[in-house]
């Protein structure tokens, strides 16, 4: 039985998702898309299997495992066969590792993978193409625990309507189980991604969609819901719809990954508008016996899966090579075709059902031998990459190495003195991000007189942690160069101010501007320093923003954040940049 006007709720959640990721600057909370996902496979499952025990007083585990198998391991077998060959386009950097990525997907354990690594959803700079299956990790993981735990209370031969009331309670348990987890732990996090990726932490959307399925059912129906059915109007239950639609896409714009709120509340109110959503779906159903939903929505509806699937890889390979607008049709294009293609021949042909697109049947056992030879090119294309994949990539090659000379250079650091105040030109500190991390070479060459402090990642708060440590110990360098702001774009103003109060007198403060060519709000923070500088004489901007606008070429096939690692003009420009500003503020007076 399908129930009308669910694709719009898989439709909803397949969009917040693409916004998020073709443009996260602006959706800034679209990920919440997978939590429509979550809310409503909680709901369908449960509701499924509800319908199930109401008729034959019985689940049929190895059944339900069954069908699933067929619906989600086709797909993402054929995605990563077709996307592999993709990467011949890029640099060795998004293969590195391509095997554990590989086995940690079909294995369902992308969660973990990315746990045990140390990654952040965020701020990968050489992003993993499979890092997006990290949500159906968690999904499969729920069908197989779920659906155990509901087959071992059906074992117990309940009534239906005690059955229906146990799985409620049940799912309700687990439900604030999840939700105080996430809730706890985000106060004791410095990294958000550990209890996004957490099975326990991100479970409790499924909960609560299996709660909605027992106020309703979707064929075995509540006498509560028929009465809703009939004493709401259309108008009433198109509000909620439309009214928890709109909600979803707030959240959307309002929500960062990598506040504290998001996790306290942002996640569970996008789960309880998804319950509102699907629940006033299941109530249109019924109101509209007569009204068809229109064949392109259920189209969409049937290849959400696929599309969510091979979007993200495609995408982060068609950004290498073209502009973001030209990457994003291609990647709904190529998604579309293979979506399509996986849904209407491949899974009903492995599963032996009848191929039928586009209302004609297919045969296609002629072509068998053409298909499982495809199959086989594909597979050993497969085998071939990940045998010829480094460990690890050069970007993080290069990090880890800056890293080390870094330090090395630190402890052998030496003083020249230049014209001008010779503290401030040769007494300086860089509180940095990665994109001074890869310029470490540059400045020993350069500047040799600088105390780098550079690290992944760093962002406005990090950097005042280290900046107030060298205040209490009385280790801070008469000149301080702030190259951070590119992980914390959002609320600059008050996380730049505290450096500024509590610099000492008689020092100088450099600011970097930051760079990122996919977001704009880098410039009106460039902008903000920029007035700084005027209102604080000892306050100097380093234009890095200027410098990388002005110099195209070094940003080619990069993530637009960390310059190209093909020669050294990128890293070159980056220290000259702050070097002028440091002799610049030499020639101003101190705090």
């Amino acid at each position: 039985m399908r129930i009308k006007w669910f694709s719009l709720v898989r439709i909803v959640g397949l969009l917040l998702v693409l916004l998020y990721h073709f443009y996260k600057t602006r959706y800034t909370g679209g990920f919440i898309g997978v939590d429509v996902f979550y809310t409503f496979s909680g709901y369908l499952i449960t509701g499924l299997l509800l319908d199930q025990y109401a008729n034959k007083q019985r689940i049929d585990l190895l059944e339900f495992y069954r069908r699933r198998f067929y619906r989600i391991v086709p797909p993402l077998v054929l995605m990563i066969l077709v996307v592999l060959p993709f990467t011949f386009l890029v640099k060795q950097d998004f293969v590195a590792d391509i095997g554990q990525q590989i086995g940690a997907a079909l294995g369902f354990t992308t969660n973990f993978y990315e746990i045990f690594t140390g990654s952040s959803y965020e701020s990968q700079f050489i992003p993993h193409l499979f890092v997006h299956t990290w949500s159906l990790a968690i999904e499969v993981q729920f069908y197989l625990l779920w659906a155990f735990i509901l087959w071992l209370l059906a074992k117990k031969k309940l009534s239906t309507q005690k059955f229906r009331g146990t799985v409620f309670v049940v799912s309700s348990i687990l439900f604030v189980v999840g939700f105080l987890s996430m809730f706890i732990r985000a106060f004791f996090v410095d990294n958000f991604s550990t209890i996004y990726f957490s099975s326990v932490n991100h479970s409790f959307a499924f909960f609560l969609g299996a709660m909605f399925a027992t106020l309703t059912g979707i064929k075995e129906t509540t006498v509560r819901f028929r009465k809703n059915v009939e004493r709401w109007p259309k108008s009433r239950t198109l509000l909620y719809f439309i009214g928890s639609a709109s909600l979803l896409f707030l959240l959307s714009v309002v929500l960062d990954f990598n506040q504290l709120l998001t996790y306290l509340f942002g996640f569970v109110l996008a789960s309880l508008f998804s319950a509102v959503m699907i629940y006033s779906a299941r109530v249109l159903n019924d109101q509209t016996p007569t009204i068809k939903e229109p064949v392109f929505v259920t189209y969409l509806a049937d290849i959400s899966y696929g599309m969510y699937l091979f979007h993200w890889p495609f995408y982060v390979i068609f950004t290498q090579l073209m502009p973001n607008n030209l990457a994003v049709f291609l990647t709904i294009l190529f998604s579309a075709i293979f979506s399509s293609l996986s849904f209407y021949v491949l899974e009903p042909f492995i599963a032996g059902k009848p191929v039928v697109l586009f209302d004609y049947e297919l045969d296609l056992q002629g072509f068998k031998k053409w298909l499982y030879g495809l199959a086989g090119l594909l597979v050993l294309v497969m085998m071939v990459i990940v045998i010829r994949a480094p460990k690890i990539g050069d970007f993080e090659k290069n990090l880890l190495v800056n890293s080390l000379n870094q330090a090395q250079a630190n402890v052998n650091r030496t003083h020249t003195l230049i014209a001008g105040d010779a503290n401030a030109m040769s007494d300086v500190m860089v509180i940095g991000d990665s994109v001074a991390l890869r310029s470490s070479d540059t400045f020993t060459e350069l500047l040799p007189e600088v105390q780098l402090d550079a690290a992944v990642s760093r962002n406005f708060t990090d950097a005042y942690s280290i900046f107030q440590n060298h205040v209490k110990n009385n280790t801070l360098s008469k000149t301080v160069v702030l190259a951070v702001g590119v992980n914390s774009v959002d609320g600059y103003a008050s996380a730049i101010q505290p450096f500024i109060d509590e610099l000492p007198k008689g020092y100088r403060l450099v600011l970097v501007t930051a760079y990122n060519a996919k977001d704009s709000r880098v410039a009106s923070m460039r902008d903000y320093e920029l007035t700084l500088a005027k209102k604080y004489k000892y306050v100097t901007v380093a234009d890095w923003y200027k410098t990388a606008v002005e110099n195209p070429t070094i940003w080619r096939g990069t993530d637009g954040v960390h310059y190209s690692d093909t020669g050294t003009d990128g890293a070159k420009l980056y220290v000259e940049t702050i070097q002028k500003a440091i002799q610049k503020a030499a020639k101003n007076p101190a705090k």
